[in-house]
């Protein structure tokens, strides 16, 4: 998706003028990561947040003895790092790319210049920490309410979308990040959907959907 039309799209660009967003694309900047680059670690200076072009990354966070929990992923469209834009606070989390991608980075100073020039589209920014502040409420309430196995399945659907077949863009390790649970747990939940029959390996981190209905059942509560 072309640069222009990319941050059109995206829920915080969306809403602003055109001249307003004509001012963000000129000064926007590109940056290409290799598998497995860091973008930022967690504690870094914040300064610009960044919208995925093409590829794939991790936003994580790491407790003090070394232990990653992973917060996010961010496909083409998504938009991450804003936090920092509202309070100057270094980074909370850090971000790595799954594959080899490329993003579009925009300064802090224009984003804030830009709103400050039509201060009506702070609304977008009033919805956009609306829907972070209920992503971290379901995550929370998954982590009490939901057991391991359930929390799996759900992530496993959430990767397959509307497709069947599916390859999991991470590691296994980023996967039990992801859910919340050690590597060994979420591999008895695997090999346990396998057995039931809900799912079949059919290669190297790949899986086919057989049962998308017990998948959902068990996903829930």
């Amino acid at each position: 998706m072309p640069k222009r039309r990319l941050l059109d799209s995206t829920e915080l660009f969306a809403g602003l003028p055109s001249e307003v967003l004509d001012g963000l694309r000129d000064r926007a900047r590109a940056r290409r990561l290799e598998k497995g680059e860091l973008l930022f670690s967690q504690g870094d200076r914040s300064q610009e947040l960044f919208v995925v072009v093409e590829g794939r990354l991790a936003v994580s966070t790491r407790s003090h003895d070394g232990r990653e929990s992973m917060v996010a992923i961010m496909e083409a469209g998504g938009l991450f790092g804003e936090l920092g834009l509202f309070d100057d606070e270094p980074r909370s989390a850090e971000a790595r790319a799954l594959v080899d991608s490329e993003l579009v980075a925009v300064a802090y100073d224009d984003v804030r210049a830009a709103l400050q020039a039509r201060p009506e589209t702070l609304w977008l920014i009033v919805r956009l920490l609306a829907q972070r502040l209920r992503a971290t409420d379901e995550a929370l309430a998954d982590a009490v309410f939901l057991d391991v196995p359930a929390r799996t399945a759900k992530h496993l659907l959430e990767l397959a979308g509307d497709a069947d077949e599916f390859a999991l863009p991470m590691t296994q390790e980023d996967l039990a990040g992801l859910v919340g649970a050690s590597r060994e747990r979420v591999n008895k939940a695997l090999a346990m959907f396998t057995r039931l029959c809900w799912i079949e390996a059919t290669g190297r981190s790949r899986y086919r959907i057989l049962d998308r209905e017990q998948l959902e059942l068990r996903a829930n509560p």
